[in-house]
């Protein structure tokens, strides 16, 4: 039994393939996990209180100086004893009170891999999807006896 695959059935399964992962990638970097960087300045601070790793959710208090200003915030990390130097990164707009700061040296949100690898999954989802429907388009096919002779 000789199947004839017409051109239109595959250019529909790789056009839709295509078609999703152009519109994934154009969503935006969070889609697939790729968080924008951390605006703000980096800014040198002392640790005033630290916090046990064994937390659940570790924080330590810290004393920046922010446009000559000594104000107080705190820092989601742990393991830092008191009076240990760290360079923290200071949000854009800090406003009044406590300030919270990440450590300046870490990337808040996920790896860079992850957008590629993403797509790349994606990419390998379509093209399952497509041999899926290509199998069913074809139907089922008999195993041919051979003639004894």
């Amino acid at each position: 039994m000789v199947i004839v695959l017409r051109w239109n059935t595959l250019a529909v399964a790789v056009l839709v393939g295509i078609a999703i992962v152009t519109a994934v990638w154009w969503a935006g970097p969070g889609v697939l996990g790729t968080a924008a960087a951390a605006q703000g300045t980096v800014a040198q601070a002392t640790v005033t209180k630290g916090a046990e790793c064994t937390a659940p959710n570790p924080q330590e208090t810290v004393e920046i100086t922010v446009d000559g200003r000594t104000r107080t915030g705190i820092l989601d990390a742990c393991g830092h004893d008191q009076n240990d130097r760290v360079d923290v990164t200071v949000p854009a707009s800090a406003g009044d009170g406590e300030i919270q700061v990440h450590l300046a040296d870490v990337v808040t949100g996920h790896d860079d891999l992850r957008r590629p690898i993403g797509l790349a999954l994606l990419a390998l989802s379509c093209l399952g999807g497509g041999t899926y429907a290509f199998l069913i388009h074809r139907g089922p096919r008999r195993a041919e006896i051979p003639a004894a002779s």
